[in-house]
């Protein structure tokens, strides 16, 4: 298994996987992203993500990692893994640690002060593989929002 960066070529794999991810948790018309958007969001002038994947033996991507930089007023620079996704028929063969292990080695490189990420509380696999790997502190008192700005006039 390789670990690389990503590549413009690597976008119309990575939002299969995207929308294989959206399948799993159950919300598959929720993926409005686009091949062309994430070229112009993460390869334009002003990149606003990164991403790594992991290719398998054939040179098959069959993960990705997407991360961005925040900024935690308490805790200063941070990067945020926005998702981690392998394809299902490589899970629990070691490539979802692998691609965790070079987000953290990306935040350290950046010089974050730690990483931050969310899970779903019915997401027992991935749960349980923070847990095992990384004592993880996984909090439940937060609540996400968000809002669509193409709902508000």
């Amino acid at each position: 298994m390789t670990i690389r960066e990503g590549k413009k070529e690597d976008l119309p794999r990575a939002l299969e996987l995207i929308k294989e991810l959206a399948d799993y948790e159950k919300a598959p018309d929720e993926v409005t992203n686009t091949v062309e958007q994430m070229e112009k969001d993460g390869f334009g002038d002003n990149p606003i993500y990164g991403i790594f994947v992991a290719e398998n033996d054939n040179q098959e991507i069959v993960g990705i990692a997407i991360y961005y930089y925040r900024y935690s007023t308490w805790k200063g620079k941070r990067i945020y893994l926005e998702d981690i996704v392998v394809t299902e028929s490589e899970r629990g063969k070691g490539t979802g640690k692998l691609l965790f292990d070079r987000i953290i080695q990306q935040g350290k490189k950046t010089e974050c002060s730690g990483m931050v990420w969310q899970v779903l509380d019915w997401n027992e696999p991935a749960i349980n593989f923070y847990k095992k790997y990384y004592s993880a502190t996984l909090d439940g008192e937060w609540i996400n929002c968000s809002i669509s700005f193409s709902e508000i006039s």
